[in-house]
């Protein structure tokens, strides 16, 4: 019998691109793992888009709002003095690692692996994983539930852009070759 679905923190580089996020939600939707996350991760989601414009920024204040409702528990806060123990080659990035010791998360999905050391994460029991490698490893173990998400994403991609949307080209673009590949 299958454990628990795996606690997986997502840095705020992997929200802020649409397609990425849309997958990721919606895989852990499919309740194929339990997405973590802090405030100041979703903060920086926030800042990271306001270079679009305000209302981007307001969109994605609106996104992390349904979020924190769909995912109650999602939201973890470090211990007092955690992140003063902590070190990473950017000081920026500890509480990331922080939220992820806090929530008992096996793992951070990240495209920043310079800042997150393997050898770091590992002596506290954390794995990195980059995006595409993660949602590859899914689409391996639950190709149904996966390919359901992706091809939602991607049919809402083709009705705003009122362009045709081919998976591969789409998940290319989000950084998801891999997997791009797998189901194209």
């Amino acid at each position: 019998m299958p454990g628990a679905p795996i606690k997986v923190v997502l840095d705020a580089c992997v929200l802020v691109p649409t397609v990425l996020r849309e997958i990721l939600i919606g895989v852990a939707r499919a309740g194929l793992y339990t997405p973590l996350w802090s405030e100041r991760i979703q903060e920086e989601w926030a800042r990271a888009v306001r270079r679009f414009g305000p209302v981007d920024e307001a969109m994605a204040r609106g996104q992390i709002a349904v979020l924190k409702a769909q995912f109650p528990q999602a939201s973890v806060a470090p211990r007092a003095g955690l992140e003063a123990r902590l070190h990473l080659p950017d000081d920026n990035d500890i509480h990331v690692l922080a939220a992820a010791i806090a929530g008992g998360a096996e793992a951070i999905v990240t495209f920043n692996a310079v800042d997150f050391p393997r050898g770091v994460l590992a002596g506290e029991g954390i794995a990195r994983r980059d995006p595409d490698g993660f949602l590859w490893q899914l689409w391996s173990d639950h190709p149904a539930k996966v390919g359901a998400v992706v091809e939602a994403v991607r049919a809402e991609a083709e009705r705003l852009s009122g362009e045709p949307q081919p998976v591969r080209a789409l998940l290319k673009r989000a950084k998801l070759p891999r997997l791009g590949k797998a189901l194209g």
